[in-house]
């Protein structure tokens, strides 16, 4: 089993951990930890990533499962102690290596499971010059069609005088239970209105935003370093998480749908995961370009 994996490129160093869902350990420029690895104790795994994958779905789903196309397929809890399922099992597989070189490396998975779910994933990570590229496919190999939900889920390191500008058309508010209730226009919300560069609240932020349009900018002027992200048209919500200003972290993380879309009013196909019949595929990609701000 291979540990680790390194990529880099004449600036950046990303390492990936196959055993870990594929995720990232480090993401760094010029030897600058731009993503932070966040110890988990007491969940599962209890690894220290500074990203995740996220397949077949994100985040939470409620009701002990979804019903789609007439059927109800129930879910379980995957990492205690959240009472919910969350974030698909591909973060908490063991990944197989099938490519590597000194600025690509391509991981694959083969799962049966979550429930209702089989499927083969490829995730790709390269790096170019100033550029983090991650790209993630998916086939459906279950005998049925059903709603398929991806994305990425990175830890941005998190300080004082960090901004972010984000636009989305709405964001949603939710219960105690981390679940979308009501969905609001960001204005309604001023510290969560990223339509323009603003720092992140002070207060615990943990909501979906839609109707993003796939561009989003990062600044660390304590560092002199900016980071330009930009999805690809699938990934057209994001949630922002963060538990307080005195968290070292503030996940960004771009994905297809929203959060609880499976139960959501109007079913799963509306609110952005992808209906995939067995044998049809999808694919998601996300770029992080790193630039100093003296540019």
């Amino acid at each position: 089993m291979i540990e680790q994996v390194s990529i880099q490129s004449s600036a950046l160093r990303a390492d990936i951990v196959p055993s870990r869902g594929a995720g990232l350990a480090r993401f760094a420029f010029n030897g600058q930890d731009l993503f932070q690895p966040v110890p988990r104790p007491g969940r599962a795994p209890p690894v220290d990533l500074c990203s995740m994958v996220l397949v077949p779905w994100s985040n939470r789903i409620s009701g002990g499962g979804f019903t789609f196309d007439g059927a109800f397929y129930p879910l379980f809890p995957n990492r205690p102690p959240d009472p919910l399922p969350i974030h698909g099992n591909g973060f908490q597989s063991e990944w197989i290596v099938s490519r590597a070189q000194s600025d690509l490396v391509e991981l694959k998975l083969a799962s049966s499971g979550p429930g209702p779910f089989a499927y083969e994933a490829t995730m790709t990570y390269a790096v170019y010059d100033y550029e983090l590229v991650m790209a993630l496919s998916v086939i459906s190999r279950s005998q049925i069609p059903l709603p398929y939900g991806l994305g990425f889920h990175p830890f941005l390191r998190r300080t004082a005088e960090m901004l972010l500008t984000a636009p989305a058309k709405g964001v949603w508010l939710h219960n105690d239970s981390n679940l979308p209730e009501k969905l609001v226009p960001p204005t309604e919300v001023p510290d969560w209105d990223f339509s323009r560069q603003r720092q992140l609240p002070h207060r615990k932020i943990n909501n979906g935003f839609v109707a993003w349009n796939g561009c989003a900018d990062v600044v660390w002027p304590e560092f002199g370093l900016g980071l330009a992200i930009s999805a690809s048209p699938t990934l057209s919500n994001y949630i922002a998480f963060s538990p307080s200003a005195d968290a070292p972290f503030f996940c960004f993380e771009p994905v297809s749908h929203a959060i609880d879309a499976h139960n959501l009013p109007g079913g799963a196909d509306r609110h952005g995961l992808i209906r995939l019949a067995p044998g049809e595929s999808t694919s998601i990609s996300c770029r992080y370009q790193v630039r100093h701000l003296s540019q």
